[in-house]
């Protein structure tokens, strides 16, 4: 179980996420969708400490971090235990696609280079993009750096898999395909915490929904109760907005 108490993270005088409280079973996929500016990313940024919360607890397991006390070593056990997937993919320009995804494999979990270039090479072959190996970021489509950066999460085997609206940067030809890779990564059994834009995609993948506004957690359901019979008038009030987008 992954279990995510009082999380609240300021920016100056702003308050971005208040107070968050969250649980998360193994292998649970979880899609969290709601307005811009309400906090959905930096949710996914203060659980691995890119943004370091100012209040709350998080625990993986048998670890558990304290964001008033946490240490570097706790911080470095947490994001072991987390995968990051960006919007904007942040590959290494300098490395090849095997190369982006050994990375992690051998500086983070500290994996001899044999074992990682052959669980990275497994995994290029698992998105389809073995042929493209040698392959620098400049040389692949939007669709293809993503793959490869969702690959790069892939291999780590991480106990949670955050997604950063994976499909936000992408032009709409390369949208198809990575959502694609996605669905085949939710039918793993990985457990997944995911923030789109995507309404379709977030009915099809998750076994549960979160809608956000204002930095708090406002209405949490199955898919099939979230987009039919909300509770929420916020939430209602924003899937009317949607649809009629």
């Amino acid at each position: 179980m992954i279990t995510v108490r009082g999380l609240t993270k300021r920016f100056g005088d702003t308050t971005v996420l208040e107070d968050i409280d969250l649980d998360i079973r193994p292998g649970e996929r979880l899609v969290v969708i709601g307005p811009s500016g309400t906090g959905k990313s930096t949710l996914l940024r203060c659980l691995n400490f890119l943004d370091r919360p100012d209040a709350g607890r998080i625990t993986i397991g048998d670890l558990t971090v304290d964001a008033a006390t946490a240490r570097p070593a706790e911080i470095l056990a947490l994001r072991r235990r987390t995968a990051f997937v960006f919007q904007s993919y942040a590959l290494f320009a300098n490395r090849t696609a095997l190369g982006n995804i050994t990375e992690g494999l051998i500086h983070v979990q500290g994996r001899p280079k044999a074992e990682a270039v052959a669980r990275a090479r497994a995994i290029l072959a698992e998105i389809g993009l073995a042929e493209r190996a040698d392959a620098y970021p400049a040389a692949l489509s939007g669709g293809q750096q993503q793959r490869v950066g969702i690959g790069r999460a892939m291999a780590l085997d991480a106990a949670l898999m955050l997604f950063d609206e994976p499909t936000s940067a992408l032009d709409p030809e390369w949208v198809g395909e990575v959502l694609d890779l996605l669905r085949r990564v939710a039918r793993q059994e990985r457990t997944m915490l995911i923030v789109t834009h995507e309404m379709q995609f977030a009915r099809e993948i998750a076994d549960r929904v979160i809608y956000m506004e204002g930095g708090r957690i406002v209405e949490a359901a199955p898919p099939e109760a979230f987009f039919s019979r909300p509770r929420d008038p916020r939430t209602r009030r924003f899937l009317t907005r949607v649809n009629a987008g």
